[in-house]
């Protein structure tokens, strides 16, 4: 069985701090016998479903919205699921065109930090508040590789060549302002490098990112565990750093505890949302539906796969965490010169 990490904080050092988070198993299904006699009433399949993934084919969006599916037709909580991706913008390109149909049935949208960063970020004219927020899925620690045959041995030998030569040193990562793009940011700090400085290559998947990586035309890369781990494994790539305070089963990588800066733990978390303006009872019908799911044998092991912390939270509770969320995040941008309060 895989020790999965634990997650203390999404960013510790900048005070993003995860709260109220809650397991699959403990959160019940909102649909209850009226009695209260026989237990939770198994949730309404949601038939046929679109899942919109806000970025390319191989990003996290994508792995998650395609999690999400298998696991909502394995369960039989959708009779077929497609998934469409959306990229571009740090996903506010997908969540323009979510918002731009309120109201609209049979169709779900994977979300997160990014997509929260990217609304700070970019003058979209969207925000998160333009949409329904259903449920918060999980968290993905990030890691910072190299090629196979790099020159830098250690992330400490990448943060000194960085110091001293910023623009030669570019890295791949997601778009501008996302968890990529924030963790690369806070760990600059700890080595005494403006996060401005940073040569900071941005693209819109990780399978992008993993062929410039491959191609020699960036010296690292950073992502969600998921975008790299297939490389890495197959010696493509070579790990030099984990966001996690606890190593990782199977990936031999030194965590931020082992490079001594364990307050830099972080958490990339990744979410679902449904358009805006939705009737009252379709929108109780999808957390009904995402919190069985979530509930699953299917979905936990998909969690044990993906080496993905539960942080699974739903309906009210969730909205309300992001908007205490968006708070924090918008703060931590500020000091990484990303936004302007």
């Amino acid at each position: 069985m895989n020790k999965h990490w634990k997650l203390a904080a999404v960013v510790g050092a900048a005070a993003l701090v995860l709260t109220g988070c809650t397991t699959a198993t403990q959160q019940p299904s909102a649909s209850q016998d009226p009695a209260g006699s026989e237990g939770p009433v198994a949730a309404e399949s949601l038939g046929r479903i679109e899942i919109i993934a806000p970025a390319n084919p191989g990003s996290g969006w994508d792995q998650t919205a395609r999690a999400l599916g298998g696991a909502l037709e394995a369960t039989e909580l959708a009779d077929s699921v497609t998934v469409t991706n959306v990229p571009g913008a740090s996903g506010t390109v997908a969540l323009a065109q979510i918002a731009g149909n309120p109201g609209r049935d049979g169709v779900l949208m994977a979300s997160g930090l990014a997509m929260m960063s990217g609304v700070l970020t970019n003058d979209t004219g969207v925000s998160l508040d333009d949409v329904t927020p259903i449920a918060r899925l999980i968290g993905e620690a990030e890691v910072i590789v190299v090629p196979a045959d790099s020159e830098f041995e250690s992330v400490d030998d990448l943060l000194a060549a960085i110091a001293e030569n910023p623009a030669g040193v570019p890295i791949a990562g997601g778009s501008a302002g996302s968890a990529d793009h924030v963790f690369l940011g806070l760990l600059a700090e700890q080595y005494d490098i403006s996060p401005s400085d940073l040569n900071y290559v941005p693209y819109s998947g990780g399978g992008e990112a993993t062929t410039a990586l491959l191609g020699n035309q960036v010296s690292a890369g950073i992502s969600g565990i998921g975008e790299f781990r297939q490389q890495i494994e197959a010696g493509e790539l070579r790990g030099l750093l984990l966001s996690t305070a606890e190593p990782i089963e199977g990936l031999d990588i030194p965590t931020v505890t082992d490079i001594g800066h364990a307050d830099l733990e972080f958490a990339n978390w990744r979410s679902v949302m449904a358009p805006g303006d939705l009737d009252d009872e379709l929108r109780q019908q999808y957390v009904d539906v995402i919190t069985e799911v979530a509930a699953s044998d299917e979905w936990a092991e998909l969690l044990e796969t993906n080496d993905w912390a539960d942080l699974f939270m739903a309906g009210d509770e969730f909205g309300e965490w992001l908007t205490t969320e968006n708070t924090r995040v918008e703060g931590v941008l500020s000091q990484l010169g990303l936004v302007v309060q």
